[in-house]
Formats: structure tokens, sequence, C-alpha cells
């Protein structure tokens, strides 16, 4: 009998070529995306800067960025349209570095800050602060970032223990979620008609009233935390593969767990402090990110720079778009919503099934 050899090496090799071939191919999209997402940004704010009721060339725009005084221009472009636009980027980078976290950390779509809670409390801290104690500015971005961080550790811990952390986790974020929502409402009725008109703009979530003053802040918390997040990113994908296969690849899974948690409820509570609840941006920013770069890949970066897009495609929406101008907010939360919707029905059919 005659034996027929298997080329095994060849095989072996043209298997790995295949791979580094795929690797190769995913890394260059990656770059190609968040080249092509960054200039939408740069294209945005530079938009933001440029359009309103009166419509300034980029010349005049860059002179008033490099410290020229440009009659008309210095006030509406430096004053006014600049920490818009500022604001509108830090936010979006933070709810969506926030949001991709959480969604990948608890292996969940519907693990959003907004979607969970979160940002729930930071909300109902602020408007205690606006219509109750009187507060404002830094006072009141304070008590949101403290009451969104407490919410969070009281959800953590209700929801610890057992194999099914991730699940209950979420559920008992909704729940909390809809009694500070109450607590909320309950403040509004409460409160006088100009208070209810500061709280409910706030509410909506919105770039208006936007000042240099507020951009430290969150500007802070960006350069921070998202380095954080992303020097974490790699035992973020590990978690993703479950607690057991994360330890097995070596991962102190519970310190990085809080780590992760601490960085994404402190975006999450600053940009909601600074610039109401925006809704969904956290929620939709990682899910949009991975069908741009592909979901074997960390979406630190890529969610970060769609947050951004969201939050200033958004607000010029609602200002230009619409014979009525309407805040960040109103324009992502129409687009959040119905995919919310499908999430969830998608979710209740899985898990009929299962």
């Amino acid at each position: 009998m005659v034996m027929l050899s298997i080329p095994t090496t060849t095989t072996t090799t043209a298997q790995q070529e295949a791979v580094r071939a795929g690797r190769a191919a995913r890394r260059r999209r990656r770059r190609i995306a968040l080249v092509v997402m960054t200039a939408v940004v740069l294209a945005l704010v530079c938009a933001m800067l440029m359009l309103g009721n009166t419509i300034y060339p980029v010349s005049d725009v860059v002179a008033v960025l490099f410290g020229q005084h440009v009659q008309g221009a210095s006030f509406t472009v430096g004053t006014l349209r600049l920490p818009r636009a500022l604001t509108g980027v830090l936010a979006g980078i933070a709810f969506g570095v926030a949001g991709s976290t959480f969604q990948t950390m608890l292996r969940n779509p519907l693990a959003s800050p907004d979607v969970i809670g979160i940002t729930s409390g930071a909300s109902a801290a602020a408007i205690l602060s606006l219509v109750v104690l009187h507060w404002s500015g830094p006072t009141t971005m304070a008590l949101a970032i403290v009451a969104g961080i407490v919410t969070a550790v009281v959800i953590y811990l209700a929801a610890a223990g057992g194999e099914s952390t991730g699940g209950r986790l979420i559920l008992i974020g909704i729940g909390v979620g809809a009694m500070l929502d109450a607590v909320v409402a309950y403040l509004l009725v409460r409160a006088n008609v100009y208070d209810v008109s500061v709280a409910a703009r706030w509410m909506t979530g919105s770039l208006n009233g936007s000042r240099m003053e507020d951009v430290p802040a969150l500007a802070l918390a960006v350069i921070v935390l998202v380095p954080l997040v992303l020097v974490l990113s790699r035992d973020l994908s590990a978690l993703e593969l479950g607690d057991a296969s994360a330890t097995a690849l070596g991962v102190r899974v519970d310190r990085t767990r809080v780590l992760l948690l601490i960085a994404a409820v402190a975006l999450a509570c600053v940009a909601t402090a600074t610039t109401g609840p925006i809704a969904f941006v956290a929620f939709l920013a990682g899910p949009i990110a991975s069908r741009i770069v592909g979901a074997a890949t960390s979406l630190v970066l890529p969610a970060a720079l769609t947050g951004a897009c969201l939050v200033l495609a958004a607000d010029l929406l609602g200002q230009f778009a619409f014979d009525t101008k309407f805040p960040v907010g109103v324009i992502t939360g129409i687009l959040g919503a119905p995919y919310l919707l499908y999430l969830l029905i998608r979710t209740s059919r899985r898990g009929g099934s299962s």
C-alpha cells in the first residue's frame, strides 16, 4: 500500500497567511475609518462655527481662533459658537466612550448609562439643585457627578453576585432609573414656573447657553479618563469573552471592572452635568462604531468619534433643519428611540426562543 503524505506544513502556512491578511485588512479598515470620522468631526465643528443668523467665512473664523479681532465675528464665534462646539465635541466623546464601555463590559447593547439609570441619578440631583436649592454652575455639576456615581454604586451592589450579574444590573438599573425619573417629575410639579422652564431646557439635553467656563471640567474628564479606558481596552475586550475566559487570559477581572466602571460613570456624569441628559448618544455610539470599524477591534476611539459626530450633527439639524429650533436631545431622542424599540423586540424574541 502506498502511503500519501499530507502537506501539513503548507496548509499551516497558508492558514497563517490568511490570518495575517485578515488582521492587516481589519487594521487598514480601522485606520481609514478613524481618519474619515476625524475629518467629519472637524467639518461639523467648522460648520457650527460658520453657520448661524450670520454666516462667517472660513478666514474670519480662523482669524478669531488665532486671537485676532474681527468685527462681529469675535463675539459671535469666540463667545457663543466656540464654547458650543467644544462642549458638543467633548460631551459626545464622553457619552460615546461611556456607553461603549458599559456595552462591551456587560456584553449587552442595552447596557448604556442612559438606559440603566446612571444619568437619571445625575439628572435628579441637578434638578434638585436647580429648582429646590437654587444652586447653579460648578455646584450643580459637582452634585450631579456625585449623585451619578452613588447611583452606579447602588445599582452595581444590588446586582452583584451570581452568574448573571450583567442581566440583573440592566434590569435593576432600569428600575432605579424609573424611580429617579419619578423623583424628577415630582420636583418639577412642586417647582415654580420659572424654575420649571429652566429645568425643562436642561432635561432635554441641550448645548444652548454653553459657556467657556464649563469646558475645562469636561475637557479634564475626557483627557484623564478616555486614556485610562484606552489603556484598559485590551482587558475590556477580554471581559467580553466572559469572566472565566478573561481570568484564564490573565486579566484581573474585579479590578479591571471597577476601574472601567469608575471611568465610564464619571464620563457620563460629567457630560450629563454639563449638557443635560442628551438622549441615546451613549446608547447609539458603540453599535454605530462597531458597524463602521468592525466588531473584532477596540471600539473606544471609534465610539468617541461617533459620539462627537452624533452630538454635533444633531445640534446642527436642530438649529437649521426645521422652522423651530430644537435642542440636541430632541433630535438624538428621535434617532435613538426606534433603535431602542428594535433592540428590545429582538432581545425579547431571542429570550423567548432560547
